[in-house]
């Protein structure tokens, strides 16, 4: 699941109490567009330092080559400005004469694939939530049902288990959901009703927090809209986005919060099935969808694809952290959570049509196909594909709290050695080193890299603006990534996450844990305790030897096993 806007999950739920109160909180601080890329010591932004890193790989005199990068998302902006370039186009296809040309099983798949689409051309938006769908599945079997569980094994005891989660998922402890959820459609209606007063006061449809925040209201009527709104773009950290990206996002947000309570009551709309039409049940009918990879819901997936890889240096609006690259979009995450199958294929998609790195900015509470998705993850890290995930945006511990995919291979109990999963960090500028709303875990979160006011594409064309989340930190660490695959071509997937784990630098200071006041080590709530340094993994890069039937210019006493992390 992609939450609207991110992050609207964590932030909205403590902010819109105070919707509509006398505005009391500072402006945030003043961040330089891009501070994801800059140097603690040099520009004092905590960033990846990756001017310093293509200084380093131009002083070794190294030259790029590409690297192609999927990212499985909600769908991308085909047309914009800084993305058209270095999008990847399949060079086995022709667009548009309906015929697989490659033989690939995909027709007319040009710049990647649409799981989430129909034959017939249309697009799934929104879907319901894995945990609405595994309780309604089982609900006949267990409900209102004595369970011996000392008589039940292997998989019949799995899934009872899995029952009894979702049940208390949709279920939930009482009518504190429905509060919340009633106080969340008062904000709504009350942005709704401000935003339609500012668009009449400012004489334009279109307007953005900071535009707000100049704005001198002079009637009872404009001071309070302005107020209201102005205090939900400044508690989200959202001042760049316009009103009604704002308001589409926060509307997704509730409306996806009406169908979990809906869920309670009856079974959700098979809203895939109505427009896919495949067997979802059977992993192998995979040549269902569309190449409609932008369908309606690009602005997630826009924005992930700039910042791995828009166009560097051409002075547009922007600049994505890898110079050489290919994104192929693969749309499998609609509003509402994917489905185990969408995402399987869609890992496989991308491997097989040359993918060496893949974006995963998306997770679930349940994963009922988690088989499936677990040898598509095997299928990659056979064919050297390294992927990243994103930990989440619900400030909990997924040591011990479920996120669906994950690095943990349900068959053997071991972990994917080509996954990395990533926390999202901040500044002293942005409210702390941790974002607030990030998952974190000793054990399953390996890295933070910057995710909070994140300037980058989205729709539109020649649009820009920022979003954050966890969403935005893993596309740091692919795009870094595909810099040093780039220019260190012999790396294997599991160097790659090598380079970029070793390169963390810990913080000298205590971080806040995510959710909570207190302060703690980022050792404490991260495997490696820090957050990447693409200058940093590109001087461990240049010191490895590759493995055989690579060939490296430049050879190095130093083994993977001989470098020491830093920090």
């Amino acid at each position: 699941m992609i939450k609207s806007t991110c992050v609207f999950a964590v932030l909205f739920l403590s902010s819109v109490f105070l919707f509509g109160q006398q505005e009391k909180t500072s402006k945030s601080g003043d961040i330089p567009k891009g501070w994801q890329l800059l140097d603690k010591k040099k520009d004092g932004y905590y960033g990846i330092s990756l001017d310093q890193a293509y200084d380093f790989v131009r002083s070794k005199k190294l030259k790029s080559t590409p690297v192609v990068v999927a990212i499985i998302d909600s769908g991308i902006d085909t047309l914009h400005e800084d993305l058209k370039p270095v999008l990847w186009k399949n060079p086995g296809e022709i667009p548009g004469n309906g015929i697989d040309d490659d033989g690939n099983g995909y027709v007319d798949d040009v710049y990647g694939w649409n799981f989430l689409g129909g034959k017939d051309g249309r697009n799934v938006k929104q879907d319901s939530y894995e945990g609405a769908r595994v309780y309604h599945k089982l609900k006949e079997k267990y409900k209102g049902k004595t369970i011996d569980t000392a008589s039940l094994q292997g998989e019949e005891l799995e899934e009872y288990r899995t029952w009894i989660k979702a049940r208390n998922k949709v279920e939930g402890d009482g009518d504190d959901g429905g509060l919340d959820l009633l106080m969340l459609k008062r904000a709504l209606s009350s942005a709704l009703k401000s935003d339609s007063v500012l668009r009449e006061s400012l004489k334009k449809d279109t307007f953005t927090g900071n535009d707000l925040d100049s704005f001198v209201a002079v009637t009872p009527a404009e001071k309070a809209a302005r107020g209201g709104l102005l205090y939900l773009f400044r508690a989200n950290q959202m001042m760049e986005t316009t009103n009604q990206e704002f308001i589409q996002g926060f509307s997704e947000f509730v409306g996806g919060e009406e169908r979990k309570a809906e869920a309670k009551e009856k079974a959700p709309p098979e809203y895939r099935k109505e427009i896919v039409g495949d067997d979802e049940s059977d992993i192998n009918d995979r040549y269902y969808g569309n190449p409609d990879v932008m369908a309606s819901t690009p602005f997630h997936g826009t924005h992930v694809a700039g910042i791995i890889g828009a166009v560097r240096n051409n002075k547009l609006g922007m600049d994505g952290i890898a110079d050489n690259v290919k994104l192929m979009m693969l749309r499998a995450v609609p509003d509402g959570d994917e489905h185990d199958k969408d995402i399987a294929l869609a890992i496989r998609y991308a491997v097989d049509n040359g993918a060496k790195i893949v974006n995963m900015s998306f997770g679930k509470d349940f994963s009922p196909e988690k088989e499936w998705v677990d040898d598509a993850v095997k299928y990659a890290q056979e064919k050297g594909v390294l992927l990243v995930h994103a930990a989440g945006n619900d400030a909990k511990n997924i040591d011990s709290s479920d996120n669906f995919p994950n690095a943990m291979l349900k068959a053997s109990g071991t972990r994917a050695a080509n996954w990395i999963t990533v926390g999202a960090s901040g500044d002293e500028a942005t409210g702390g080193l941790t974002a607030s709303f990030s998952n974190y875990g000793k054990d399953q979160v390996d890295v933070f890299a910057p995710g909070v006011r994140i300037y980058s594409t989205i729709p539109g064309g020649n649009t820009y603006g920022n979003a954050q989340g966890t969403s935005m930190a893993s596309p740091v660490v692919a795009g870094a990534a595909a810099f040093l695959l780039s220019y260190f071509p012999f790396l294997t997937a599991e160097q790659l996450k090598y380079c970029i784990e070793q390169s963390t630098a810990a913080p000298e200071q205590p971080v806040r844990k995510p959710g909570t006041e207190d302060s703690v080590s980022l050792s404490d709530i991260s495997r490696t305790g820090g957050v990447i340094n693409a200058f940093e993994a590109a001087k461990i890069a240049d010191s490895l030897q590759p493995e055989p039937g690579h060939k490296k210019k430049k050879k190095s006493p130093k083994s993977t096993l001989q470098h020491e992390r830093r920090g």
